[in-house]
């Protein structure tokens, strides 16, 4: 299974993806970039001269189950990706989603 560290995407096959940002995102087109800002939800460390204080940053002031709705869009969306994948192989460009 992939794993995520130090701005490098580790595949299990041993390739790795250098990153500029800290994420990676998937679009409604099913294409993949980086994502650069966590700017919708996110954990933010206030430093102070004698501490560092954790906090929550939510800049929309969405709900737990507003959260959960867009988890559940970028699941599916990265399941739609999958399925696509599997249909028609990643030399095909129908693999992703045209407007």
């Amino acid at each position: 299974m992939a794993e995520f560290k130090r701005r490098t995407l580790v595949l299990s096959t041993g390739k790795q993806i250098k990153l500029f940002g800290n994420s990676f995102a998937i679009g409604k087109s099913l294409e993949i970039g980086e994502g650069y800002a966590p700017n919708i939800f996110s954990f933010t460390a206030e430093q102070t001269a004698d501490k560092t204080t954790p906090s929550i940053s939510n800049t929309h002031k969405l709900s737990a189950e507003e959260l959960m709705e867009l988890a559940d869009y970028n699941i599916r969306l990265w399941m739609d990706l999958k399925d696509n994948i599997r249909r028609h192989g990643v030399e095909n460009t129908k693999v992703f989603n045209r407007e």
